[in-house]
């Protein structure tokens, strides 16, 4: 299902009711059209013909990926197929993780504080210690909209396809808890970091969507 979330930002959701969690990706509709995660192949499966109706002709230009899991990137292969000319954007361990699976396509590889500036939008990039393995992925904030794309770090239980909830940035900061990041000190530097962030809505890829008080 699609939605339009937020100004110019489609969201494409699933919920898998075993486990009553929401997943998302997301399109930022551009003259740079710009997809955030792939889902895993099921979902991309399922969401590609909505996108290519969004996109009404117009060729993707770039796919961001925070972290190399199965509902952030199973699907890339599935979303390259249908959108040849899109560039995917990682950070260098994740574009390793690719190549070891055969997926060496030309990636644009980020760094944390490193950006990617549109006519459209700004993305800059913050490191991301994910989940159990620390893995190096990145998070992203749209700076010209102050949307902050969160991927597992800021995440609700329950079903919630095109949901928005008010909420406060530094309450959900606090919130980070091990599970997400499970490194006391990596995840105090992270919390640190998203403190000098002025974001006003929250894409999360699980759970609502979270307009900031």
């Amino acid at each position: 299902m699609s939605n339009v979330i937020d100004q110019d930002l489609y969201q494409f959701s699933t919920y898998i009711q075993p486990i009553k969690l929401s997943f998302h990706q997301y399109l930022l509709s551009t003259g740079d059209p710009l997809l955030l995660h792939t889902g895993n192949i099921q979902q991309a499966t399922a969401f590609v013909p909505q996108l290519k109706a969004i996109l009404d002709g117009k060729i993707l230009k770039y796919l961001f990926i925070s972290h190399f899991e199965a509902d952030e990137c199973g699907g890339l292969s599935h979303i390259l197929e249908n959108f040849p000319d899109a560039k995917p954007i990682c950070s260098e361990v994740t574009a390793r993780q690719f190549s070891g699976f055969g997926l060496a396509n030309e990636f644009i590889i980020k760094k944390p504080g490193e950006k990617l500036t549109t006519d459209d939008y700004e993305l800059e990039f913050l490191s991301y210690p994910s989940e159990m393995h620390l893995w190096e992925g990145l998070l992203a904030m749209e700076t010209q909209r102050r949307i902050f794309f969160s991927s597992d770090l800021m995440m609700r239980f329950g079903e919630a396809s095109g949901t928005v909830i008010e909420s406060n940035w530094l309450t959900e900061i606090n919130n980070i808890h091990p599970e997400q990041v499970p490194d006391p000190e990596r995840r105090a530097k992270l919390q640190q970091t998203l403190r000098q962030l002025n974001p006003r809505f929250v894409a999360t890829g699980h759970g609502p969507c979270l307009k900031l008080t």
